[in-house]
This record gives structure tokens, C-alpha cells and sequence, in this order.
């Protein structure tokens, strides 16, 4: 082997033959090593800092525990701190020694011999799937972890070897067989010495896997089958042994339920990460207008949040509007684009026209000049005189006329121009009636007006309360008239951002008009709804902002009611009036309830 000089090599051979003799990596043996092949003598030199950068930045950084340290080291040697380098270094070593290397040769041989097993419910197509789902992992450490789990799963199924296929469906619709040879359990054979307890057990385990269980699993049919069977030994298990198999097979269908639930959360987050990559093609498309560059914004917003029901159709809103605008936008560029073609088309036919006829005058002014020319006295040109006099008029109207048409066609081009402007302002003023106001992002009265059919229905159908609280900034024209309209606006957009950051993800904020805004906050008692709306209060007194150098502090009144059965929006808006009405009367910044 040829003799190493540089620092780098020698490092890079160091750490391989300490893998290779499985020496143990700490400080002196990798100095004695290292000496070894740079063929150097030890000494007790100072800190080498220059050669320990050099093998900071070419150490591995494959998982989180070994960038985590390895920045330890670089902070360590950007601190010229030689003893905290030191045990830095010591503890990446120490890491290295720790982790195991995968089983790679155990683990084969078990994939395969799970491959060829009959496993109930592991058909080969599923188990295809599942390991074409594992195989997806970058990390070799997360791939190993990711089959085991994977392994452990086909080899929790139970196994019946009657079957000439494991098909989960074509199996006869009982466990029974598999209690044959089964140990009971001692825990689960004591089950049965109170007969009432246990009766009480079978019957909230049968709620569970025959009513809780298939709501969760719509889209699992295999697992909803194999809960029924489940639930079927259990409400014909009369000893221990029967026990113990139904407590086996609820283990192993518990694994493949967290397997499902793991490949699930997997296929939300890529959907979602498409729509964000979806939106961020669709923001950079858009250059001009603002409005939608401001929705897909608070659209990408509603896709970073955790996912409920309510976020998810407030985003299928958001995204309806972006699309009917884009439409409009297409539209207008078409109509726009046709009518320009258009007036260039005759615009080149009156320049060809015109250009012919120029042509033609040309040629008969050379005719012309030629018969001048070998005219032998005056008589003969005056008739010649005429006929350039009659063309020349002739020229002059067609060039006045062409003249007059393009001038036609400007004023087209110009009325054009002009509604396709005043499409656009049409078109803006039809965005500001879409769903969310324009200034603060929240609902307008056409949102709320759908936000509170949905959450009624949902109420009424879940038999669960719902209140409505209307609030009106206090002292909000003096605002304006004091302070200006901007700081004005700037109240309604703190009011609105306050009360985002403090309500429940399922509450909904609508502005209803000038500085009036409602709450609808379902599965909400009258109680708590007050409680909520004092708690906003609370937080907005103390979300203060900076107009110049005047402090504005916003406060609100409030109204708040509950909705009876029955009650359309209206109803329930008269009496939130009535009772935000009497919050003013009573000093303001105060919260009134009404029950009827």
C-alpha cells in the first residue's frame, strides 16, 4: 500500500481499520492508529484544530443523532473551546460504536419466509403493496425498522393451512378452527367467575368492533370483515380457551390497524404536499393579480393547519373561488386576444389596399409622363393634364378613406380597451362578493350565511348546542374620524387577527358589516360561549398597536345567544342585536348574554 500524506486520507484509512479490527473508536485509539499509518511519532502537542475542522466537515451526517453532534463540534471549534471539541468528537465516536448494523442476513431469509407463508387477510397483491410501500424508505436504518414491523404484522395474522390460497374472503365465516390447540391464558381463563362482568365485557366489546370499528374503516372492507369475525367467537366464547384466542386475535388486528392508520397518515401528507406544490405553480403563474396572489395565500395557509372537516371545506371554498376567478381571467384573455386579431387583420388588409392603389397610381403617373413627353404641341397635353388631375383626386379619396377606416379601427381598438377595463372592474367587484371579506380575511355575510347552514346541520344532527355571538367595536367612528380611516382599517384587521389566534378551530369569524362581526361557536353551551367572548376581551385589551406615536387599544361589545331548534340566521342575529345593543347601553366592552 502506498504511503499516505494527506491529512484527509489518513483519516479516511483510520476510521476504516478501526471498523475493520471492531476497535473501539475513542480519542487514543484513534490517535495511535492514525500515527500508525502516517507514519508519525505522538506527542503532546496542542489542540490540533485545523486537522479536526478538516474532520468535522467530512464526518457522516446520515441521521439526525450524528448532525446533531457533529454541529456540537463545529460550534465547539467556532469557540475555539479545545475541551468541548474534544468530548464532542468523543461523543460522535461513542454514537458510532453504539449504533447497531442492521441484520440484514436475519431479516432476508424471515421476508421471504413470510413471503411464501398462508397468512388470513394477506393475500399476495396486499402484500405487494405493503412492501412496495416500506421499500420506499431512504434511510437503511428506517427500511430495517419499516420491514420488521412490516414482517411482525404477517407474522401476527393467523395462519390457516386448510386453505389452498390465502384469500381472507373466500374463507368460511368463523375462527373457530383456530382454537384448536390453544392454551387459555390464566388472565383471561379467570374471566369467567363473574359472570356478569364478563357479560358486561363481551357486550362493550362487541359495540366496539361491530359499530365503533367499521366508522373508522370505510375504506377497509378486509379489516371490517375480520372485526366482525372477531366479534363473532367472542359472542359465542363460553370457556378460557376460546378467550385467549379472541384476546390473540385482538392484538394482531390492533397491529394491522396501526399499520393502516401509519399508511393513511402517509397518503394524507402527499396529497396535501401535491396541493401545496399545486398552489406554488399556481402563484407563480399569476403576476398581476393581486387578489388571487392573496387567496391562494390564505389557502396555503388553511393546508398547513391540521386537517378537520370544517378547514377542509373552508379550503374547497377558497379553492372554488381561485378557479371561478382564474376562468374569468381566461376568458377575458381570449376575448381580448380575438378582438386584436381582428383589427390587425384589417388593419393590414386597408395597408394592402392602400398599397395596391398607390401601385396603380404610380403606373399610370409614368404612363402619363412618357405621353407627356412625345406630346408634339399644347393641345395634346391638356387632355393628358386631365386624366392625371381625375387620378390624383381618385388617389387623394382612397388615401382620405383608408385614413378614415384606420382611424375606425383605433376607436375599436380603444372601445376594446375600454370594456375589456371595465370587464376587469367588474370582475374585481365580483370577487369582493365571494365568501371572505377583502380586508380582514374573514367571512362576509354570503359565508355566513353557508357556514351557519352546515354547522346547524351538523348540530342537529350530533344533537349538540350552538351559540352566536355578535360584537361591534366600541367607539369606532371617533376611531376613524380622530385617527384616520387606515387606522381604522388596521382596528378591524388586530380585531379579527386576535380573535383567530384565541378561538377553537371549529368557531367561525364572519364580519357582518362596517365594524360589526359574528362568531358562531358550535358545541357550545350559553356559559361557556360568554366565557369565551370575556376571554377575547381579555386578550384584545392587551394586543395593543402603535398608531405614530399613539397607542390604540381596541375593545368590543358583545351579544351572545343561543340557537334554538328551528331558528334561521336571522332569528338568531335579532336577539344577539338586542343583546349586544344592551352591552353598549350598560358602558361598553361588556358581554351580554340572552337566553330567549
Amino acid at each position: 500500500m502506498a504511503e499516505l500524506t494527506n491529512p484527509s486520507e489518513i483519516a479516511r484509512e483510520t476510521l476504516r481499520r478501526l471498523a475493520m479490527s471492531r476497535t473501539p473508536p475513542t480519542p487514543d485509539n484513534y490517535l495511535r492508529i492514525y500515527h500508525e499509518i502516517a507514519g508519525s511519532t505522538p506527542t503532546e502537542t496542542a489542540f490540533p484544530e485545523a486537522f479536526v475542522r478538516q474532520l468535522a466537515r467530512q464526518l457522516p451526517r446520515n441521521n439526525a443523532e450524528r448532525t446533531r453532534l457533529a454541529r456540537q463540534l463545529e460550534q465547539a471549534l467556532a469557540a475555539r473551546d479545545a475541551s468541548a471539541a474534544q468530548a464532542a468528537l468523543n461523543a460522535y465516536f461513542d454514537q458510532l460504536s453504539a449504533e447497531e448494523t442492521p441484520a440484514w442476513n436475519e431479516l432476508i431469509p424471515q421476508l421471504i419466509r413470510q413471503w411464501e407463508g398462508r397468512q388470513l387477510g394477506w393475500t399476495t397483491a396486499r402484500k405487494r403493496d405493503s412492501l412496495n410501500r416500506v421499500l420506499n424508505a431512504g434511510d437503511s436504518n428506517a427500511l430495517f425498522a419499516r420491514l420488521q414491523a412490516l414482517l411482525r404484522a404477517w407474522d401476527q395474522a393467523p395462519i390457516d393451512p386448510e386453505l389452498p390460497a390465502p384469500e381472507f374472503e373466500a374463507r368460511a365465516p368463523t375462527l373457530a378452527p383456530l382454537v384448536t390447540g390453544l392454551n387459555p391464558a390464566p388472565t383471561l381463563a379467570a374471566a369467567g367467575t363473574d359472570d356478569g362482568i364478563a357479560q358486561a365485557l363481551r357486550d362493550l366489546l362487541l359495540l366496539t368492533l361491530q359499530s365503533v370499528v367499521p366508522a373508522f374503516l370505510a375504506d377497509h372492507p378486509e379489516l371490517i370483515q375480520d372485526a366482525g369475525l372477531i366479534a363473532d367467537l367472542a359472542r359465542r366464547a363460553s370457556d378460557g380457551a376460546t378467550l385467549a384466542v379472541i384476546g390473540q386475535q385482538l392484538r394482531k388486528f390492533a397491529h394491522r390497524i396501526e399499520m393502516t392508520a401509519g399508511e393513511a397518515a402517509e397518503v394524507r401528507a402527499g396529497l396535501l404536499e401535491l396541493l401545496r406544490l399545486l398552489l406554488q405553480n399556481i402563484d407563480e403563474l399569476v403576476l398581476d393579480d393581486q387578489w388571487l396572489q392573496g387567496q391562494i395565500a390564505i389557502l396555503r395557509d388553511i393546508v398547513d393547519k391540521p386537517a378537520t372537516p370544517r378547514i377542509i371545506d373552508d379550503a374547497e371554498q377558497r379553492l372554488k373561488e381561485v378557479i371561478y376567478k382564474q376562468s374569468q381571467l381566461k376568458h377575458n384573455l381570449v376575448q381580448a386576444q380575438t378582438q386584436l386579431k381582428t383589427m390587425l387583420a384589417g388593419f393590414v388588409d386597408q395597408l394592402a389596399s392602400f398599397a395596391a392603389s398607390t401601385g396603380s397610381y404610380h403606373d399610370k403617373m409614368g404612363a402619363c409622363a412618357q405621353r407627356i413627353s412625345a406630346a408634339r404641341d399644347i393641345t395634346e397635353i391638356g387632355p393628358l393634364l386631365d386624366e392625371v388631375m381625375a387620378e390624383t383626386r381618385s388617389i387623394q379619396f382612397k388615401a382620405e378613406q383608408s385614413r378614415g377606416e384606420l382611424i375606425a379601427a383605433q376607436q375599436r381598438a380603444m372601445t376594446a380597451e375600454a370594456q375589456i377595463a371595465a370587464m376587469q372592474q367588474a370582475l374585481d367587484e365580483a370577487s369582493r362578493l365571494v365568501r371572505h371579506d377583502q380586508l380582514t380575511g374573514a367571512l362576509n355575510r354570503r359565508g355566513l350565511e353557508e357556514v351557519f347552514q352546515r354547522e346547524i346541520a351538523r348540530c342537529e344532527r350530533y344533537q349538540c348546542p350552538a351559540c352566536l355571538a355578535l360584537l361591534d367595536i366600541d367607539n369606532f367612528k371617533r376611531l376613524n374620524d380622530t385617527l384616520g380611516h387606515q387606522v381604522g382599517d388596521e382596528a378591524l384587521v388586530q380585531l379579527t387577527r386576535v380573535v383567530r389566534e384565541h378561538l377553537r378551530p371549529q368557531d367561525t369569524l364572519a364580519r357582518y358589516g362596517g365594524e360589526e362581526f359574528v362568531i358562531i361557536l358550535p358545541d357550545t353551551e350559553l356559559e361557556q360561549a360568554e366565557q369565551a367572548l370575556v376571554r377575547l376581551q381579555r386578550e384584545l385589551t392587551r394586543a395593543f398597536f402603535m398608531a405614530g406615536e399613539q397607542r390604540v387599544v381596541v375593545t368590543f361589545s358583545a351579544g351572545v345567544t343561543p340557537r334554538r331548534a328551528g331558528e334561521h340566521l336571522e332569528q338568531v342575529l335579532t336577539r344577539a342585536d338586542a343583546a349586544m345593543y344592551e352591552a353598549k347601553q350598560a358602558g361598553k366592552n361588556r358581554v351580554v348574554t340572552r337566553d330567549v
